[in-house]
């Protein structure tokens, strides 16, 4: 006589759905802060205005950030990050051809993220300067050299080496990142000129490369 087998109870649903709602809330709220921060600046962003803009209450606001200034943070961080994703994909997808190239690559894609959203940019880069502690900072920074770094060993061709590398790879994102935020923060309401800064970054990049490279040999 054969028995039934006894079914195994079946697994509990993942909590996607919830996960899922976590992230929208999260986005939203950041998304809301960042559109307020260009319309009044950081002082003037209350967070019963993040929340009536994000559509959320006070409450979820708490479960995901401690403060304003926690959420301005979190908010810095993120679109970082996203800028060092834009110049990753930049530079896989030009690996192997010559530095010049590579570095052309980087900056364009870089511009076109910020073209996106200049003002927001510039609201970024100004809260940055208020908002980021030193050691943050400096881990941050540390995080684009590593990918300058990147950029120049994924060339082909003469390229500085050793310590002359990282050195250039250091002064290739400080170029960067001083005639972006610069020009964004100070554009106000009217987009900065991105072709000049492209000219820009390319001259004086390709001009401390060659140089370091020439240095190497």
């Amino acid at each position: 006589m054969t028995t039934a087998r006894t079914r195994a109870p079946a697994p509990s649903p993942r909590r996607k759905p919830r996960q899922s709602r976590a992230r929208q809330t999260s986005q939203a709220l950041q998304e809301a802060f960042v559109r307020l921060l260009v319309e009044h600046g950081y002082a003037g962003v209350t967070i019963r205005e993040i929340t009536a803009v994000a559509g959320t209450g006070l409450g979820s606001f708490y479960e995901y950030f401690s403060s304003k200034e926690d959420l301005a943070r979190v908010c810095i961080h993120l679109r970082s990050k996203a800028l060092l994703a834009t110049m990753r994909a930049a530079v896989d997808a030009q690996a192997g051809r010559p530095l010049a190239e590579v570095v052309d690559a980087v900056i364009d894609a870089l511009l076109a993220v910020h073209r996106a959203h200049p003002q927001e940019w510039g609201a970024h880069y100004l809260l940055e300067r208020h908002l980021s502690g030193a050691e943050a900072y400096r881990k941050m920074y540390e995080r684009f050299v590593d990918e300058w770094v990147h950029a120049i060993e994924s060339a082909a061709g003469a390229q500085p080496g050793g310590a002359a590398r990282r050195e250039a790879a250091r002064v290739s994102q400080t170029i960067v990142y001083g005639l972006f935020a610069h020009a964004f923060i100070g554009a106000g309401a009217v987009p900065p000129d991105t072709r000049a800064l492209a000219r820009q970054a390319r001259t004086a990049i390709a001009a401390y490369l060659r140089a370091a490279a020439d240095a190497d040999r």
